[in-house]
Order: C-alpha cells, then structure tokens, then sequence
C-alpha cells in the first residue's frame, strides 16, 4: 500500500492536534466520558 505524502502529513498534523489538546484538557474529557459509559 502506497501512502500519499501529503496525505500522511496531514493526519500527522490532525493527530499533533488531537493529542495537544487532549493534554491540555487533562483527564476532564476522558473522566467524565467513563461517567457516562457507566451511567447507561
């Protein structure tokens, strides 16, 4: 399978993002996520 360079940056650069933000967020959004789950 060939990947498309300019594909793959930018998924790299969505990923970064994702990652940046879910660290500034901290454990809030994955927290209250699993409050969730478990109240259904």
């Amino acid at each position: 399978m060939q990947v498309n360079p300019s594909l793959a940056k930018e998924a790299r650069k969505v990923l970064d993002v994702n990652k940046q933000e879910r660290h500034i967020r901290g454990g809030m959004a994955t927290k209250e996520k699993y409050q969730h789950m478990h109240h259904e």
